[in-house]
This record gives structure tokens, C-alpha cells and sequence, in this order.
């Protein structure tokens, strides 16, 4: 039985912990707040209930698989899993809008031909087609094995198949996502509705690769899935787990350093002095936090993964205190697309000190009674993609971004202001604050291709005994690929370095 010291209780951290115990290792997660969870956060103010961090959840196998392998409960004996139907709902900025169908390729084609004209459906269908052979090919290196060695094969070939071209009588290769849209689409509406799928995680279409299609095909592919009461649900399912198998929880405990001894990662010390041996130590920590902890190069010198050199952005969020109920029909998520978006993804790239443009803002309107005071209230949340670079900490800013998220809101939700009875804003430093991330940055999805910069550190580092789990770590952001990396470093410690993923 090997001690295992995990460095932040996120939901990669508890993936990892859960599945290391039930493995026979002694689990200690040492926690600087005071909860877990990371940003699966929730809000709580008179009654209303919010979810701050993820509101959806796709590919929920990956949370399936864990309580299989964890335990006699499956998952859905522990929290309630609603598929979203409509998946989602789209404004765009001339007015049309547009319901897609949860997981129904037929269906989405149909409602798109009906709503954006004969053809739209069409070319989408065959740009998720596409898109399932760019999932096809990296699937297994990117979701279901640790980052090989030799990853920079990953990140040189583009994965997303070329396409004919009739006028040229040759194919094209689309190296980023607006030469999909471009060259595939030609619709200022499907751009936008493909588009948003990279925005979501913080991306920039100028220069996400097109290996970014497979973004949209897994929401296809595996639905769009919501917790009964909430994604905070979820967390707590997991600790529940965690506790469970016997993994203890040191809550308000702040890692300040990793021993070593002999070569080797050997235990953690903590902000009051205190020293927890350990023969395999997990960090849950963004990137420039876990350099801190130690003074060991962990990657080679200019592994492009480790450094991309780019701020990620962060999330503004808008909670939304409405009364009256939902209206009949109401879609659980609503994308207001704005009329500018090229203005939108230049500023996410260099803000500056100009008033931002409009955002592409997604409303999140769940079903759920658990969430509001009574059937008489509503309970909302908008939030938008934004800069982690931006003054947060400026009144007029934070003015600035309620005023445009409420006013996309206005669009998705009849009669809003009226319904209004208090908003609270959270900003990227909330984000800090909760997962210890510099500026409250995102991390986003493993992709393919680009050079290598949307990769993620490997889940081993150069100093023997320590691993990397969650977002900011192989295969990067979300829930579903938190999920996924605590299972690979669960399977690096129990198996050794020759474990190759699940079969």
C-alpha cells in the first residue's frame, strides 16, 4: 500500500483519489479551501440556487466509468442525469433563431433547412461527418492515453480531413476554424453556431486549429447532459465516493512546497510547517503554482506544452434572480450571438483599455425546482467568455460586461427586466479564489495540430513520483476530460509507466 498526497481537492484530483483508493493506496487530498470541487461551484442567496462553474456536462461515460470502477452505486443511483432536449437554442444577430435536437443528426439537419433556409442542414451534416473522422483519429491519443513521448506528432498533422474543392479540382485542408466556416459553411449563422463551441472553452477561431471540430461532435455525438439540482451535484457524488473508499480530506490546508528525497518526490509540506511523507504525490494546481512548489525543471526546455505563452481567458458570470416561472417552451440553454463576433474574438486576444464589444453569451435556464424559492421564481444564469486580462477589479468594468450580458439575456428571456429581482455578478477573480488559477484562466481542451500550443502537460513530469491531474493537465479542460485524467494517473501509479490507457 503506497501513500498517495493529492494537492487540491478539483474534480480531476477526486477522479484520481477515488479510483487510487480502491487500488489499496493510502489517499490524503490536502485542500487550500475549504470545500472541493474546484470551480463546480454553487451560489446560494435567498432561496436561489446557482451553479458558478459548469452548467452541462457531455460524455457522461467518463463519470459512469469511475462509479463502476469505484464502487456498487452507479452513478445514476447517486445524482439524477437529465439529457437536455433541445440541446440548445440559437439567436443570431439578424433575428433568426434555431432549436437543435439533442444527439439527432437527422433532426438537426431538418430544423436547420427549416430556420436558416435549404442547404444549411445539409452542410452541416456534413461537417459533423468530418468532424467524426478528426474524432476518429485522435481520440485514443488525446482522451484515452497518457500524452506519448513523441507528442509532437500530435501536434504537427491535422486531423481533420481535407475537402474537395470544385473550382480548384483539387482538396483543401482547413487549418483553423474559420476556414471551416469559410470554405465549408458559407453561412454567417453556422459559422457563428461553430464558432461558439470554441468560444465556450475559451478559444479563439483565428486561431483554434480545426482539429476544433470535434468540439461539436462530441455534444452531437454523446448529448448534452444536466445534474438534477445542479452540476454542484456531481462534485458531490464524487467526494461522497471519495469518502467512501476511504480517501481523507485536509480542508484550508495550502501545499506550500514537494519534498524530495533520493531523486524523487516524497511528500508535501504545508503553509503551517507541517511535513505529510508520501511515496507518490498528485497535483491538482495550474501550471505557474505547481513551478512554485518546486525547484525542478518538470518538462524538457521548450516544450511548447508546458508554456503556450498566452493568457487563457477566464468567465464572467451573471446570476439572475427572476420572478415568475419558466414560460412553456423554454429552452434549458439559450447562445445569443452577437452582430459583430470578429470584433469579439479580436478583443478576447489583445483587450486593451476599449470598451468590449458584445460577447456571444450563453443563458442557462434549467428545469429545475431544486434552484428557486417556489415554482413562482426563476433561477438564470449568462455568462460570457471573456479576458483574464481585463481590470476586474474596476467597478465600470464589471458595469460595463452586467450591462452587455444583460442585454443579450434580454433576448432569450421574455420580458426580463421586469422579472429582475437582484443580479449578482462573478468575475475571473472569483475563479481564483476558488481553483488558485492566475486571473481566474480556463484551461480548454487537448486539441490536435497547432504547433503543439493546445496540448497539455503530460500527466508525468521529470521529477519521479510526481503526476499532473486535471484541467491544466493531459488531455486539458472540462469536466468530462477532468474525468478522464484522473483516470490516467490513477492507471500511471497503479500500473507503472508502461500503462498505456484503457483497452
Amino acid at each position: 500500500m503506497a501513500r498517495i498526497a493529492v494537492i487540491g481537492a478539483g474534480m480531476g484530483a477526486m477522479a484520481a483519489a477515488a479510483r487510487l483508493a480502491v487500488a489499496g493506496h493510502r489517499v490524503v487530498v490536502y485542500e487550500r479551501t475549504e470545500t472541493y470541487g474546484g470551480a463546480v461551484r454553487r451560489f446560494e442567496r435567498d432561496g436561489f440556487r446557482f451553479d458558478t462553474g459548469p452548467g452541462l456536462l457531455t460524455l457522461p461515460a467518463v463519470y459512469r466509468d469511475l462509479f463502476v470502477k469505484t464502487g456498487k452505486e452507479p452513478l445514476e443511483d447517486c445524482v439524477e442525469l437529465v439529457q437536455v432536449d433541445p440541446s440548445s437554442r440559437h439567436v443570431f444577430a439578424d433575428g433568426t433563431e434555431v432549436s437543435l435536437p439533442n444527439a439527432s443528426r437527422a433532426g438537426v439537419v431538418a430544423a436547420l433547412d427549416e430556420a436558416l433556409g435549404a442547404g444549411a442542414g445539409e452542410r452541416w451534416g456534413d461537417f459533423l461527418v468530418r468532424a467524426r473522422e478528426a474524432w476518429d483519429r485522435t481520440r485514443r491519443p488525446l482522451l484515452e492515453e497518457p500524452l506519448w513521448p513523441n507528442w509532437q506528432v500530435l501536434a504537427e498533422k491535422e486531423p481533420y480531413p481535407a475537402v474537395p474543392h470544385k473550382r480548384l479540382l483539387r482538396t483543401r485542408r482547413a487549418r483553423t476554424l474559420t476556414e471551416i466556416a469559410y470554405w465549408e459553411l458559407r453561412d454567417d449563422r453556422l459559422e457563428a453556431l461553430l464558432v461558439s463551441h470554441a468560444l465556450a472553452y475559451g478559444l479563439s477561431p483565428w486561431t483554434a486549429p480545426a482539429s476544433a471540430a470535434v468540439l461539436p461532435y462530441m455534444e452531437h455525438a454523446f448529448g448534452t447532459w444536466y445534474v438534477r439540482g445542479g452540476m454542484r451535484e456531481l462534485a458531490r457524488a464524487v467526494y461522497e465516493r471519495c469518502h467512501e473508499r476511504r480517501v481523507e480530506f485536509v480542508f484550508g490546508a495550502e501545499v506550500t512546497r514537494i519534498v524530495e528525497k533520493d531523486g524523487r518526490a516524497a511528500g508535501v509540506q504545508l503553509a503551517d510547517g507541517t511535513v505529510a511523507d508520501a511515496d507518490h504525490v498528485v497535483a491538482d494546481v495550474h501550471p505557474a503554482r505547481l513551478r512554485a512548489l518546486t525547484d525542478r525543471p518538470l518538462d524538457d526546455e521548450g516544450d511548447v506544452r508546458a508554456d503556450p505563452g498566452e493568457a487563457p481567458p477566464s468567465r464572467f458570470t451573471l446570476l439572475l434572480a427572476l420572478r415568475g416561472g419558466r414560460e412553456p417552451g423554454a429552452v434549458h440553454r439559450t447562445v445569443v450571438h452577437p452582430a459583430a463576433p470578429e470584433s469579439e474574438w479580436d478583443f478576447l486576444a489583445s483587450p486593451g483599455g476599449d470598451v468590449p464589444p458584445p460577447p456571444t453569451v450563453t443563458v442557462l435556464r434549467p428545469d429545475d425546482p431544486a434552484l428557486a424559492p417556489g415554482n413562482e421564481h426563476e433561477s438564470v444564469v449568462a455568462s460570457a467568455v471573456v479576458s483574464s486580462e481585463a481590470p476586474w477589479e474596476d467597478e465600470g468594468t464589471v458595469r460595463r460586461y452586467t450591462d452587455l450580458l444583460l442585454e443579450a439575456a434580454e433576448r432569450a428571456i421574455p420580458g426580463l427586466r421586469e422579472r429582475l429581482l437582484w443580479h449578482e455578478a462573478h468575475v475571473p477573480g472569483d475563479i481564483e479564489d476558488q481553483t488558485g488559477a492566475p486571473s481566474g484562466a480556463v484551461p480548454a481542451p487537448a486539441l490536435a495540430a497547432g504547433r503543439g500550443r493546445f496540448l497539455h502537460p503530460a500527466n508525468t513530469t521529470r521529477l519521479p513520483g510526481l503526476y499532473r491531474v486535471g484541467g491544466w493537465s493531459h488531455p486539458g479542460g472540462g469536466l468530462a476530460h477532468a474525468g478522464m485524467s484522473g483516470a490516467l494517473v490513477a492507471g500511471l501509479i497503479v500500473e507503472g509507466p508502461g500503462f498505456r490507457g484503457s483497452q
